[in-house]
């Protein structure tokens, strides 16, 4: 069996926060194979992009620490990695393209500046040789006139455009795992339809493995091959997308597929009205406690969810859902 590209087992991450210590991560364990797309879904504050921040050794000084668990990224052990390991990683084999272009892009360079800034940094290319490729990574991403927008600054360019220039950066040397962060925040369908095919096209051609990271079970379907739904820090339930969406395991998970009208609709052949999944994600102190953390807004509720951490159920093809009651839902 092929070793995977990218292997978490049993991730905690800590915050230091005024109430105390709290894990934001809590358990988390996943893999990643050469040239597959999986995607982290939840809501806000469920601990998406601070998995994404473990993997890239960028977690907050001072205040975040990985606690305990492995991250193993081709055979090498990245949580005891020296901080110069990790920035030739960075940029080179793992690339990250950040929720907001207009604040992650420097605004007193040109695009073709930062662009070409990666790949004399990784690569060794000459001025003028980055300066080529940086011109050519525009075009790959479709922005027209690529020679002449080379030299724009990114207030210069619409949001889609900066998010096709965070992609190019982010591609610049052909990494083996690129995460996108909520890469079409902000953006409207029709751009957001572009982006996804944009994505698409550039993993079948360079083989790199892609980290979706988004709240929209819409994105998932057309992104992903696997999907990992996680709330309050935890794996609520993972396996394969079109598995999980026709039969969640999870209450959480069949929640956010039905405030999707259009899946809704392709699942049950009828019209259905746009609902939600009614209450909040729990505060950060409370993450970490021995007992479902859905409980709260769970129909399904039961004294057990209140009084013990669920155990993962595991069911066919890979899916597995922590829930007391996932042969129910």
């Amino acid at each position: 069996m092929t070793e995977p590209l990218l292997k978490v087992q049993n991730l905690r991450i800590e915050l230091t926060t005024r109430d105390g210590i709290a894990p934001v991560i809590d358990d988390l364990s996943f893999d990643l194979g050469a040239g597959e797309s999986i995607s982290f879904v939840g809501e806000s504050g469920c601990g998406k992009s601070m998995t994404a921040l473990g993997i890239m050794g960028l977690l907050p000084e001072k205040i975040g620490r990985i606690a305990s668990g492995s991250i193993t990224f081709d055979g090498e052990e990245l949580t005891t990695a020296s901080e110069r390991r990790l920035r030739s990683i960075r940029g080179k084999d793992i690339s990250m393209i950040f929720q907001e272009p207009m604040t992650s892009l420097n605004p007193v360079y040109s695009v073709g500046e930062q662009i070409a800034e990666v790949l004399r940094a990784h690569q060794g290319l000459s001025k003028a040789a980055a300066w080529n490729t940086a011109t050519e990574l525009l075009d790959a991403v479709r922005i027209p006139n690529a020679k002449r927008r080379v030299s724009d600054y990114p207030f210069q360019m619409s949001g889609g455009q900066r998010q096709r220039v965070m992609i190019a950066m982010a591609l610049a040397c052909e990494p083996k795992i690129l995460i996108a962060d909520e890469p079409t925040t902000a953006l409207d369908v029709t751009v957001q339809a572009q982006i996804f095919d944009l994505l698409n096209d550039l993993k079948r051609q360079t083989g790199t493995a892609i980290i979706m990271i988004t709240h929209d079970m819409g994105a998932v379907a057309e992104m992903a091959e696997r999907m990992i739904v996680m709330y309050a820090g935890r794996n609520a339930e993972q396996g394969p997308v079109e598995q999980i969406i026709e039969h969640p395991r999870h209450p959480y998970t069949k929640g956010l597929i039905s405030c999707v009208p259009h899946i809704m609709a392709t699942l049950t052949n009828e019209r259905h009205d746009l609902t939600e999944v009614a209450g909040i994600v729990p505060p950060l102190r409370e993450f970490g406690k021995d007992s479902c953390l859905f409980a709260s807004r769970c129909q399904m509720v039961s004294q057990q969810c209140l009084d013990q951490r669920p155990p993962e159920v595991m069911f066919d093809a890979g899916q597995r859902a922590a829930c007391w009651h996932a042969e129910a839902v």
